[in-house]
C-alpha cells in the first residue's frame, strides 16, 4: 500500500543506532550492500543510499513494491515503507497526503503521524501543523469518497505518515516489518547443520539474523534419510540462500551412509548421540575449511531424547567449536510458525531421517565416558574423511 508515484523506500534499522559511530557506519555499509545484492539478484532496478542514519532505496514507481519486499528481507532492517518524495512545502505535502488517502483508504478510522526533522527554522511549520492540516486534508479525501470521517489516534484503521526533512519530505501509508537483528556479514560465518526437518532452517535463519553468514551442511544418512529427504534439505538451503545472494550458501553434502549402517549394527542406547557427535565432527572439519568459527543446530532442550541437557553436553564434547542453538528454549509450535513465515514449512513436512536411526530405548542421561565407550574408536577419523569427500549442490 503506497501513495501514487511512490518511488522511494524508507529503510529503518534498529540496533545499529546504538553502536559507536565507527561500528555504525561499517554496519550501515554492510546493510546497504545486502540490500543492493537482493535487488540485483531479483532484477529490481534501484539504488541504495545512506543519509543521516537512514537508508533509502530509489527506484521507479512500478518497482517500489518489489523493492520494499527486498528491503524487508535484509537482516538488520526493522521496517521499510514505500513512499512518495515531495518538496518540503506544506501545500505539496498536504496534496500528497490527500492523493494517498484517495487511492488507498477503504474504510474505518484514520490518523496522521508526522515527524519533522532539522533546525526549528528549516520549515515554516511544525509537526503539529502537519498533523492538524494533514488530518483536515485526509478527512476531505475520505468525505469525498463517501466515508465517515472518524479520527482514532490510538488504534486507527488507516494511517498517513509524513517524514519531513530540510531538503525533502516523504509521505507513506505503512511500515512493513523486517527481520531486525544485525546486518549479514557483521559477524563471522557459522556452519549450519541442515537436516531437512523444520527446526534447522529456522535456526540457521536466526543465526543469519544476528549477522552471521552460514555454510549449510547436510549429512546424508543414506537409506535412513527417508524418501526425498536430501531434496528437502536442498530446497530449504536454496530458500536460505535467496536471502543472502552475496554469499556462497550452496548446500554442502557429506555422505555418512556407511557410518550410519555401522552405528546401527554396533551401538544401542547411545546410537543417536554418536551420530550427532559424528555430525559435529563433520561440521567442524567444514568450518575449518571455510573459515567459520562455530556450528549452528536446530536443537531445543528436551524436544527429543538426544536433546536432554545431559545428552547435549555429551554431544558437544565432540567438537572444540562452540555449538550455537538459537532455538534452545523455543517451543515446537513457535518453531513451526517461524518455518511457515520463512517459507520452509512445506519443504520440511516429512519425517526426519534421524527417527529411523533412534534406538527403541534411547539413553536420556548420558555421560561422555559412556558414549565414547560404546561408539567405534575411529568415529572421528571417519567423520573427517566424510567431510573431506563432501560435494556441493548448485542452487536450483
Amino acid at each position: 500500500m503506497h501513495p501514487p508515484d511512490a518511488g522511494t523506500v524508507l529503510v529503518r534499522h534498529g540496533e545499529l543506532g546504538v553502536k559507536s559511530d565507527q561500528v555504525r557506519i561499517k554496519m550501515e555499509r554492510q546493510l546497504q550492500g545486502h540490500i543492493d545484492a537482493l535487488l540485483e539478484d531479483r532484477s529490481i532496478p534501484g539504488r541504495v543510499r545512506t543519509e543521516r542514519n537512514r537508508l533509502y532505496v530509489e527506484t521507479e514507481p512500478e518497482h517500489v513494491e518489489d523493492a520494499t519486499a527486498a528491503a524487508t528481507d535484509a537482516f538488520g532492517v526493522v521496517s521499510a515503507s514505500p513512499a512518495v518524495r515531495v518538496e518540503p512545502e506544506l501545500d505539496t505535502i498536504l496534496a500528497a497526503m490527500k492523493r494517498g488517502a484517495e487511492r488507498e483508504y477503504d474504510g474505518g478510522a484514520f490518523a496522521v503521524r508526522a515527524r519533522r526533522a532539522g533546525p526549528a527554522d528549516a520549515h515554516p511549520f511544525s509537526s503539529t501543523d502537519l498533523e492538524r492540516e494533514g488530518g483536515a486534508a485526509v478527512g476531505e479525501a475520505i468525505e469525498a469518497l463517501g466515508g465517515d470521517v472518524v479520527v482514532d489516534l490510538d488504534d486507527p484503521d488507516f494511517t498517513v505518515f509524513v517524514e519531513c526533512r530540510p531538503e525533502k519530505a516523504f509521505v507513506f501509508l505503512e511500515k512493513r516489518d523486517g527481520p531486525g537483528g544485525l546486518p549479514l556479514g557483521s559477524q563471522r560465518p557459522l556452519v549450519a547443520l541442515v537436516s531437512g526437518g523444520h527446526d534447522s532452517p529456522v535456526a540457521a535463519w536466526e543465526a543469519m539474523r544476528r549477522g552471521s553468514p552460514i555454510v549449510p551442511l547436510y549429512v546424508d544418512l543414506g537409506a535412513f534419510g527417508g524418501a526425498d529427504h536430501r531434496a528437502r534439505a536442498v530446497a530449504t538451503a536454496d530458500r536460505l540462500a535467496e536471502l543472502a545472494p552475496q554469499y556462497d550458501m550452496r548446500l554442502r553434502v557429506a555422505s555418512a551412509a556407511d557410518l550410519v549402517a555401522d552405528l546401527m549394527a554396533t551401538v544401542e542406547a547411545t546410537r543417536m548421540l554418536s551420530l550427532r557427535r559424528a555430525m559435529l565432527a563433520v561440521a567442524e572439519q567444514v568450518a575449518d575449511d571455510r573459515d567459520a568459527v562455530g556450528i549452528v543446530t536446530g536443537e531445543s532442550i528436551g524436544q527429543k531424547s538426544s536433546q536432554t541437557t545431559a545428552n547435549l553436553a555429551a554431544t558437544d564434547a565432540a567438537t572444540d567449536l562452540p555449538v550455537h542453538r538459537p532455538l534452545v528454549t523455543t517451543d515446537k509450535t513457535d518453531i513451526l510458525e517461524q518455518a511457515r513465515e520463512l517459507g520452509t514449512y512445506e519443504d520440511t513436512s516429512i519425517p526426519a531421517g534421524c527417527n529411523r536411526v533412534a534406538p527403541e530405548h534411547p539413553e536420556t542421561n548420558a555421560t561422555v565416558e559412556a558414549v565414547e565407550a560404546a561408539e567405534p574408536d575411529d568415529l572421528f577419523e571417519r567423520a573427517r574423511a566424510i567431510a573431506d569427500e563432501r560435494t556441493i549442490v548448485d542452487r536450483g
